[in-house]
């Protein structure tokens, strides 16, 4: 009798392990990929008349001379994925220095306080005080803007009195557009360099 219920048991088709239920079932229940940070960035570019009313309460005058130099660098660079509104002064003699502090907007991000500071050379001379729109293009995470951004030669406009021209670092791109300060457009050899914090010394 032992033997046949031995038999029997032996001619069960065995049941799967616990283990190797969970193998199966385990594939199922993994979450579909996220996208990546560069994607999340592409999509949430910001609009033309997004960036023109922004602009438009940031400089507060001369509101359509910064339209139109906006309207250029969209047809530059297409639409920007963040941007900096803020305030900065700074002063010349040949050698000039630069100072501004504002608050970056990113629709993936949201806000943060940055602050800038950068040494020029060219024929520039006085001091001036302006109000600072930045667009920002390609910054695929806040981090990324924390670094010292050259000017790129060839790249300027001026408007009006609203002036704008090119920093870039690897496929970062930043466009300060200043009210008042367009005369000193000779100064644009130099860079931009970003920080979390504010610093005296602009190296």
């Amino acid at each position: 009798m032992k033997i046949q219920i031995l038999a029997a048991l032996l001619l069960l088709p065995a049941a799967p392990s616990f283990a190797q239920e969970q193998e199966a079932v385990q594939p199922a229940l993994q979450p579909a990929p996220k996208e990546t940070l560069a994607s999340d960035a592409k999509a949430a570019a910001y609009e033309m008349g997004e960036i023109i009313t922004a602009a438009d309460g940031a400089l507060g005058t001369a509101s359509e001379s910064a339209a139109k130099v906006i309207e250029k660098v969209f047809a530059d660079l297409g639409k920007p994925n963040a941007y900096i509104v803020g305030r900065e002064g700074g002063g010349a003699l040949i050698v000039g220095l630069r100072y501004g502090k504002g608050v970056l907007h990113s629709k993936v991000e949201g806000e943060r306080t940055v602050h800038w500071t950068g040494p020029s050379i060219g024929p520039d001379f006085g001091g001036d005080a302006s109000r600072s729109f930045v667009l920002v293009y390609n910054l695929n995470d806040t981090e990324e803007l924390f670094r010292r951004y050259p000017a790129v030669e060839g790249k300027a406009y001026l408007i009006g009195g609203v002036s704008a021209n090119y920093h870039q670092r690897d496929n970062v791109v930043l466009v300060p557009i200043r009210l008042g300060a367009g005369w000193r457009l000779g100064a644009n050899v130099g860079y931009l360099k970003y920080s979390r914090e504010g610093r005296i010394i602009p190296f």
